[in-house]
This record gives C-alpha cells, structure tokens and sequence, in this order.
C-alpha cells in the first residue's frame, strides 16, 4: 500500500507539472487546468486512503459535494467576478494553511508526556510556524483584496499616520513569535535540534509564539494590501496567489505530505514568475508596488477638453460601421471595460462578420489588462475567439504601424502614450500598445472617467482618434447590425 501511495503522488506531481506547463498558451489552457484538477483528485484520495481519515462512501459524498459548489460557482459568478474569485480561493487556500498547522500543534501537545513516541524536529517547528505565518498573511490579505476588486472596499490606496512603522512592528513581532515558538518547544541544546528527534517537554512558548504570529500574521495581511491602489490589482491577485501556494508546501512539510509540498511549491514558483512579468509590464518594481499606492477609482469626470485645449472627437455606430467595414487590418483591444459591459460576445462577432468581407482582424492583449493575469484571455476565450488571432503586446506592437482601425474596448491606462515621454507621469516607462501609430483609433467608454491611473489619457485628444460613448455591449451590437446592412 505504501508504494502504491507513493505511486500515486509521483502521478499527481507529473499532472501537475503537464498541466502547468499546457497553461502557457490559451488554445491548450484549458486541458492544462483539467490535468491539473485530476492530479489534485489523485493526491486527495491517495492521502484519505492512505490516513484511513475517510470510508469510500464519505470519499464519494465530499467529490459530488464539492463538484457541485464548484459548478454552482462556474455558472453563478460572472467574467467581470473572476478576479475576486481568485482572490477568495487565495485567501481560503492560506486559512487552511494555518488551520492545519494550529491542528498539528494542538496534536503534538496532546501527545505530550505520553508513550506515544510522537517525534519533533526542527524543520517541522519552522515549517509549523511559516504555515501559520504565511497562510494568515494570504487569509486576509486576499480578502482586502476581494473587497477592493468587487468594490466593497475603495480601490483608492488607504493610509493612515503610522502605518508603516505599524507594518514593520508586526513584521518583527512575527519572525519573532516564530523563532519563540521554534526555539521553546523543547529544552535540547540547538545543535540538537538537526541531530535527532525530540519529545516536547515545554509547550507554552509553542502555544504562546503560534498565538504572536497568527495575531500579527492577521494585520500584517491586511497593512500589506490596504495601501495598494485598484492599478495594482493584477500584481497583488498574482502575489498572493504565490503566497497561498508557498503556505501550502509549508503545510506539506508539516504533514509530511509530498503531493502536498510539490503542487504548493510550483504554485508559489509560477506566481513569483507571474507577479515579475507583470511587474516589467508596468516597468516598475515589486517593492514600488507594495508601497507605491499607485492608482485607485477616480471619481472625477474629465471634460473633455483639457491637455492644452485640445478637444476629442465623437463618433456614431453607423460611421463605425463603415469605418471598419472598409479597412484591411482591425485590431481589437480589450480592457476591463469590456468586461463590465460582458461585451466580448459581441466584439467576436463584429470580428467575425468583418472576417466575412476580407478584413484581417487580431486581438491585443497587454499583460496587465483587466483586474487579474490572463483576465482578457479568459473573457476572449470564453466568447471562442480563436487562439490564432490573440496576440500579446511584445508580438503585435509592430502591426499597428499598418493597422487601419485600432478599437479599444474599455482600456485606458495600457494605451495612453504619455507613458513614453511624460516622465511626470504616474505610469512613466510603462510599455503600452501601440495603438496610436493606427491610421484611427476609435475608443470605446461610457464616459470620459480617467483609469485606474487616475489621469487623462493623451490618446482620446489625437486627432485620429475617434470616442464611441455608450455601454461598450449596446454599441458594439448596435455596429454589428450596421456593418450587417452595409
């Protein structure tokens, strides 16, 4: 039984490293997440058979329970609910990160001062301490996040006197609670501690520094996340998503769990890769991220006649329509706009009907577009755009030099040109989407409400550009029909 256990680990760990690696591009994606979702399944039933925890019928009631929530939850939460989500599951992957280690702790003092023969090592007091270190952190500051991204909580960056030397005080608290809590477990010497397994004889400081760490784990979550603003959500979903899978192979080290320690270190890997990508998509560093309070919900309405006096220009669905309808290459930009309005159905099928009178059409996706990574991919996949004609920003960036029409679909921020020469500017070095080397660019928004950047947008005052006001879903059916009865 002990090798077939160990047989089904080494199969979950090899699906979860296939479907890691089937997630890097969008036509493979999805198979990826189910070969990961089936290694996890392995892993599970291997880890209840092999602890005896579950009967076969409690094994099947707890899958078709939670198949059910999980369906419930692809159905019932929208496109635009997604990076809320992430954040959620996030946050619950860290609680029970730490829940798990409260329980080996309260475990390991019951067996205190009996025949049990339970053994103790050092890793396993340092893992027990990360666990509850870092899954709290992950609990609530997921959930800030949760609240910023479904706006129950402002997306401005929050700060308040003192909060950062508050921060620091609870960072120190918490390393400190846990090597109180490593060192006290035991009255060895430490060079014991690497040498051999030791009964707990002391198990106050354990209780006590577990206590220290998990309150100050708590808050220290919620500091980390308050002060960064809505532009940065992408790069928190993606940290914490890190954070949470960094807890789980902590855990696994606890439970002495291999799956466990593999699937937790690859998610903790990929999202410190993520998180650095994004971070070079913006040009600018993780710590600016974490303490740079950049962007938030502007509430301020422009004009729309600033920079200079400059003023925009309106257009209609009907001139659209023929606008498109007549040009040789379109392409489409998507942004978090176009996930509010749930327009990408109908952006695939205006690309579909100018596809039928010979215009070649592509989809610019930049990296930190939307609310999370891979936000645009996801709503584009959902509406079946064909993989082929989604291109990320390094690929696509030098089309745009013969693209007749650009359309921008709810971005703001990602295809702003003061981001190459203003060094003012908030988003200063930024790499963005070409879209105003376009012979015209036409910029679909409900109003002249600046982004997540919180400043104007240079490219709505060009002279080619062209604002098509208006719910993006409603107008972009209302060009549908209209290029339908050219």
């Amino acid at each position: 039984m002990d090798a077939i256990i160990k047989l089904a680990y080494l199969v979950s760990a090899i699906l979860f490293i296939f479907g890691m690696k089937r997630l890097q591009s969008p036509a493979t994606a999805r198979g990826g997440n189910q070969l990961a979702a089936i290694g996890m399944l392995v892993a599970v039933v291997a880890t209840l058979v092999s602890k005896s925890i579950l009967t076969p019928a409690q094994m099947l009631a707890g899958l078709v329970i939670g198949g059910a929530i999980g369906a419930y939850m692809a159905r019932k939460v929208q496109m635009t609910g997604m990076p809320e989500m992430v954040a959620a599951f996030n946050g619950f992957g860290g609680i029970a990160s730490a829940v798990v280690a409260g329980a080996e702790i309260a475990k390991l003092i019951q067996n205190t001062g009996t025949a049990s023969g339970e053994e103790f090592y050092l890793y396993t007091a340092v893992t027990i301490a990360l666990s509850v270190l870092i899954g709290m952190v992950t609990f609530t500051g997921s959930f800030v996040a949760f609240g910023k991204l479904s706006g129950k909580i402002s997306g401005n960056p929050m700060h308040f006197p003192g909060m950062r030397l508050l921060t620091i005080l609870l960072a120190v608290v918490s390393i400190g609670g846990l090597v109180w809590m490593t060192m006290g477990a035991t009255n060895y010497p430490f060079e014991a501690y690497t040498t051999q397994a030791l009964t707990i004889e002391f198990t106050e400081p354990m209780i006590y520094g577990a206590i220290a760490v998990g309150i100050a784990a708590f808050i220290l979550g919620i500091l980390l996340v308050i002060p960064i603003g809505g532009a940065d959500m992408p790069v928190v979903v993606s940290l914490l998503n890190s954070y949470s899978g960094l807890a789980a192979a902590a855990t696994g080290f606890v439970l002495n769990n291999t799956s466990l320690i593999v699937s937790g270190a690859l998610v903790g890997a990929s999202g410190l890769i993520l998180t650095k990508i994004m971070c070079d998509a913006m040009n600018r560093s993780l710590l600016n991220v974490l303490i740079g309070g950049f962007g938030g919900d502007s509430q301020i309405e422009s004009t729309g006649l600033s920079l200079e006096g400059k003023s925009i220009s309106e257009t209609s669905p009907e001139d659209t329509a023929i606008l498109l309808s007549y040009a040789e290459k379109v392409i489409f930009v998507p942004g978090y706009g176009m996930a509010v309005a749930q327009a990408q159905h109908a952006v695939r099928e205006l690309g579909e009907e100018l596809q039928k009178r010979g215009v070649t059409v592509k989809y610019a996706v930049h990296p930190v577009a939307g609310r999370m990574p891979g936000h645009m991919n996801v709503l584009l996949a959902e509406a079946n755009v064909p993989y082929d004609e989604l291109f990320e920003m390094d690929e696509i960036n030098g089309e745009f030099d013969t693209c007749d029409v650009s359309v921008i679909i709810g971005a703001n921020d990602v295809v702003n040109p003061a981001a190459r020469h203003d060094k003012a500017s908030p988003i200063y070095g930024m790499p963005i989407l070409n879209v105003d080397h376009s012979k015209t660019t036409i910029v679909l928004k409900r109003s002249m409400r600046p982004g997540y950047a919180g400043i104007e947008n240079e490219l709505f005052y060009n002279s080619n550009n062209r604002m098509l006001f208006g719910d993006a879903k409603d107008s972009i059916t209302k060009v549908v029909n209209e290029v339908k009865a050219l």
